[in-house]
């Protein structure tokens, strides 16, 4: 399969088969960038739900990591955002992430919670209480394809869902991670 060419669903659970095995071996390097939402498979299920991922990206949901700008004890080695967005309003969870394991994991955690309207903030609040780390969200890393500019990126979420996004360079130079 040419590695810019979306899987199919068949194709996603023989790259997941392949990575539990071997790992996926992706790095912190690999995921900056900003990540639109493109299909979602359910627990076990080899067809994506296109209601769903219709939805979801009708509201532009996206998934952004970059590295921080400072380095901090207590944060992750990377900034995660995961939003939602309706016109010009936007829904933001933001906070760190760390990456675990030969598959790897990326472990998140959200510390602020944010709505905006375009590139003002309307509401921001803290998010106190931060999961015990084996409670954590995550996502087992499965196979990005693409260069640093592009490509896809699919993982299981710590729910058992699959998820594909695409690289949108576009999304990337429109708002700030």
């Amino acid at each position: 399969m040419p590695t810019s060419e979306i899987p199919s669903g068949e194709q996603a659970l023989a790259l997941e088969r392949l990575s539990r095995r071997q790992g996926s071996a992706i790095t912190a390097e690999q995921l900056c960038g900003r990540w639109r939402l493109q299909l979602l498979w359910g627990k076990g299920k080899a067809q994506p739900n296109p209601a769903t991922a219709a939805l979801l990206r009708g509201l532009q949901a996206s998934l952004s990591i970059a590295t921080p700008d400072a380095p901090s004890l207590e944060r992750g080695d990377l900034k995660v955002v995961n939003s939602v967005q309706l016109g010009a309003l936007q829904l933001r969870f933001s906070g760190s992430g760390n990456l675990r394991g030969r598959r790897p994991l990326l472990e998140f955690w959200f510390d602020q919670l944010e709505l905006r309207l375009g590139r003002q903030s309307l509401w921001r609040q803290a998010i106190s209480r931060q999961p015990e780390p084996r409670r954590r969200p995550f996502f087992a890393l499965i196979a990005r394809s693409g260069a640093a500019n592009n490509g896809w990126l699919l993982a299981r979420g710590r729910g058992g869902g699959l998820a594909l996004w695409v690289l949108d360079p576009q999304l990337e130079k429109a708002s700030d991670a």
